[in-house]
């Protein structure tokens, strides 16, 4: 009698992990310039020359288009929140340090801090500043193997290294993403949270027109890759109830 292959549910980690691959495969299609690229090779190789010159001006539509500062500034601004000014008088027991600061460096097996680290200084600020007495660092590692560097002892160290005490200081090592991050954080606080946004990417227009409206810009296409980012992983994570 042959045996019956035995058969399991996937578990709730492998489901993250699974949800997370194919969320980066989701991103990496939806990069702005991938497209560029795929159209300007379409204008390429297509003997139709009607088809090569649409391509063609589509391709640098979609270039000027995401290359404009103009516009990659005021759908920055249309997604940000507002900022936050604390009152006098007003504290909070713990601040929430969500991970995504650090990135890691395999030829010196250590982490370094990238360009999103404004969380970093906004938390020390507030500690230093009295405004929140405990720290829950949420960080572990976007890497999918286990023996991952760990950005959350890696942010705790730095920490201590600025004066704030190691018993005041929390982590969780097993978040690998911005939405476990804040999942595992509201759990181990078990309280309602307030927001204080930071590491703001949008910028105020400047005196110089040309420069902050008409002159293509590098930096345009990456802030637009980062707004995809967000909201098309915000969009998946609400759709499977993870907010």
């Amino acid at each position: 009698m042959s045996e019956r292959p035995s058969t399991r549910n996937c578990t709730g980690k492998e489901f993250s992990i699974l949800a997370a691959m194919l969320i980066s495969l989701v991103l990496v299609l939806l990069r702005p310039m991938l497209w560029i690229i795929l159209v300007f090779c379409y204008a390429f190789f297509t003997k139709d020359l009607v088809r090569k010159k649409t391509a063609f001006g589509t391709g640098l539509g979609l270039l000027l288009l995401f290359t404009n500062p103009a516009l990659s500034t005021w759908a920055l601004q249309a997604y940000e929140a507002e900022p936050v000014t604390l009152g006098p008088m007003q504290t909070f027991q713990t601040g929430i340090l969500p991970g995504g600061l650090v990135s890691y460096s395999e030829k010196d097996n250590t982490g370094h801090f990238n360009n999103v680290a404004d969380r970093f200084i906004q938390t020390a600020l507030l500690y230093k500043g009295g405004k929140i007495n405990n720290i829950i660092v949420a960080a572990g590692s976007s890497h999918m193997t286990e023996a991952a560097y760990s950005e959350a002892s890696f942010i705790k160290a730095n920490l201590v290294k600025l004066g704030i005490p190691a018993a005041n200081i929390f982590t969780d090592t097993t978040s690998r993403n911005t939405v476990q991050n804040a999942a595992r954080a509201k759990h181990k606080a078990g309280l309602p949270v307030s927001p204080y946004p930071c590491q703001f990417l949008s910028r105020g227009s400047g005196s110089n027109f040309f420069e902050d409206y008409l002159i293509p810009s590098s930096g345009a296409l990456a802030s637009w890759e980062n707004l995809i980012k967000e909201v098309v992983s915000m969009a998946a994570y609400q759709v499977m109830g993870k907010l």
